[in-house]
């Protein structure tokens, strides 16, 4: 029973550090959305529809590419799509008006 809850806490641990924005790195949370926000203010969307759908591609693409693999079950596919798309929202939502 010991073995079964220890594993219970590595898992857990392992679970947190992946899903946390910030991951497990040595950066704190306030050095991370610093970091965050000097990359997005270069950014800006663009007027018109394709390129905008381009541009909403692209920044998925990278958010993706900076997440883990995506999940093959159905469940945690659709956490995954969920993580992505705040992540998204919040991209687009640090980014200024123009």
């Amino acid at each position: 029973m010991f073995e079964v809850t220890l594993l219970f806490i590595v898992m857990l641990l392992i679970a947190a550090c992946a899903f946390l924005p910030w991951g497990c790195s040595s950066k704190s949370p306030q050095q991370f959305d610093a970091g965050d926000s000097d990359s997005s203010s270069e950014l800006s969307v663009p007027e018109d529809s394709t390129f905008t759908q381009n541009f909403l591609t692209h920044l998925q693409s990278e958010i993706e590419a900076a997440l883990f693999p995506r999940p093959t079950d159905s469940i945690l596919q659709r956490h995954y799509d969920a993580l992505v798309s705040a992540e998204l929202e919040n991209r687009l939502a640090a980014m200024p008006d123009s």
